[in-house]
């Protein structure tokens, strides 16, 4: 194996280890102490990718956004590709990517790093950057998408996708903390579903 090879390998292992802690235990509660130990390496293996538990947690942060904003998109892709009707393509992909986002961001393996702790340790200007090059950016681009048909009427699309977002993101936080997270998810969906029949318009043709 190249040095190459192994400095990537390294890399990996690191950021899969310590997303399994994270996810499992919080950040506060985690020591990298354990993390080497869980990956089998040392400190100083680490400290030559990472130069703190913050900066190590960012990766794990950044993958796990870009992992959210893949599935939102293959899962409205699929849900667009799937409909019946072609005029309706558009609304049902928007739908469908708001309920990935919410079935995947609340997740056991996601909820803790991308919802509690995220904030908390990168800062919110930062997550939110995270956000907006990842879900964010497919919820404009399918916010404009309608715009441009017709089939949503025409709101500033930045406001119309940030104030989206923040619903979703609140929505995301409550049904991780639920009781009966399938059930608050499909509450959640009937809701937001309801509230964008308010500037849903009839495709033109």
């Amino acid at each position: 194996m190249h040095r190459s090879e192994r400095r990537d390998a390294t890399y990996q292992s690191l950021i899969a280890h310590a997303r399994t802690r994270f996810a499992q235990q919080g950040f506060p509660a985690v020591s990298l102490a354990r993390i080497v130990a869980d990956a089998g390496l040392t400190k100083g293996a680490l400290y030559h990718h990472f130069a703190s538990k913050g900066e190590l947690f960012e990766a794990v942060l950044e993958q796990v956004q870009q992992e959210v904003g893949e599935r939102v998109a293959a899962a409205a892709e699929a849900a667009a590709a799937s409909a019946e009707e072609v005029l309706e393509r558009g609304w049902v992909e928007l739908l469908a990517g708001c309920e990935a986002f919410l079935d995947v961001a609340t997740e056991e393996g996601t909820r803790q790093i991308l919802l509690v702790d995220g904030p908390a340790v990168v800062g919110w200007s930062r997550w939110r950057d995270l956000d907006e090059a990842n879900s964010a950016r497919h919820l404009e681009e399918a916010v404009t998408a309608l715009q441009a048909t017709g089939a949503m009427t025409y709101l500033d699309p930045r406001a119309v996708t940030l104030l989206l977002s923040g619903a979703l993101n609140e929505a995301a936080l409550w049904i991780a903390h639920s009781a009966d997270r399938k059930r608050d998810l499909a509450s959640a969906m009937t809701t937001l579903t309801a509230m964008l029949e308010g500037v849903r318009r009839p495709t033109a043709v």
